[in-house]
């Protein structure tokens, strides 16, 4: 009986540092697993997200790969399951994934690097034939694309926008993203990409668009600055950043932020951030309490 008591100790043991090797410290996998949402997610930027990767591992000695989430919702409860550990996303999901996920911001986009200029605006945009709409007061009774539920600006911060535009109508978020209401017809197109194109093809009258996505799309050859019109440029927003899930350990969360922070990839910028002068910088949960605050304010009754 001794013996097999001994033996029985001995597999289990054995299972036990089987078990440990295969995981880290936090008791996970040996990976970090990266969400982008669609708009970084392009054809276009496969290689930088991947050179990133590559970079990454090289430098904490772990394996890391990259999933492409359908939405922001979709991250966060990746982020919430433990099917990701870090996220790339726009303020609003960064505010709503603090909230329902414990995520927290560890680096955010800036120009040049400098925290001062770590904002960017929402447009709202129509194709430039469409000689009847020229600024934001005109775009009641026509058909709109906002971007997704959870996005900035092209969601929140446009139907901000557009509800301090017409102060008599008594417009709330509901009214706006209802049919027939407002707007003839307002629906989601999806990703920034999405709802540009539509603009550009006379699908539908007015998107709101991230300026740094536009100027990207023009850039890269996808959209024609002739063929469409800014009619309304926001205030400032909070850039878009990573965050680390609520229950990651802390060492390995801050050799991730010093890892972006330090990050220069150029092609990574241009073609996943949608700004070659961009770097990351350090951020924390402050850096979005005034778009916390806007959702507060416009969805409070919903």
């Amino acid at each position: 009986m001794k013996k097999l008591l001994k033996t029985a100790a001995v597999i289990i043991s054995v299972i036990m540092t089987i078990a440990l090797t295969a995981c880290g410290t936090d008791g996970k996998n040996d990976t970090i697993t990266i969400a982008y949402a669609p708009n970084e997610s392009t054809e276009q930027s496969a290689d930088a997200r991947n050179g990133l990767v590559a970079d990454l591992k090289a430098q904490l000695g772990l394996d890391v790969e990259e999933i492409q989430a359908t939405d922001y919702n979709a991250i966060i409860e990746a982020l919430r399951t433990g099917k990701a550990d870090i996220a790339y996303m726009g303020p609003l999901a960064i505010a709503l994934g603090n909230e329902r996920a414990g995520v927290e911001p560890i680096a955010m986009k800036a120009d040049n690097g400098d925290k001062s200029k770590a904002i960017y605006h929402s447009l709202l945009i129509t194709n430039s034939k469409n000689t009847d709409i020229n600024s934001i007061e005109d775009i009641k009774g026509r058909t709109i694309a906002f971007v997704d539920p959870d996005s900035t600006s092209g969601n929140l911060v446009p139907t901000a926008e557009i509800i301090k535009a017409f102060p008599n109508e008594n417009l709330t978020s509901d009214r706006l993203h209802t049919n027939g209401d407002f707007f003839e017809a307002a629906n989601y197109s999806g990703k920034h990409q999405a709802g540009l194109q539509a603009v550009i093809k006379g699908d539908v009258d007015v998107v709101p668009i991230s300026d740094q996505i536009l100027a990207s799309e023009i850039k890269n050859g996808n959209a024609n600055e002739a063929d469409i019109k800014v009619i309304n440029t926001s205030g400032d927003i909070p850039a878009e950043g990573f965050v680390a899930a609520k229950d990651m350990d802390t060492e390995l969360k801050q050799k991730l932020q010093d890892f972006l922070i330090s990050y220069d990839n150029a092609e990574y910028f241009d073609k996943v951030i949608k700004n070659a002068d961009a770097r990351f910088v350090e951020a924390g949960i402050d850096d979005y309490k005034s778009i916390i605050e806007l959702n507060k304010i416009l969805n409070s009754g919903e």
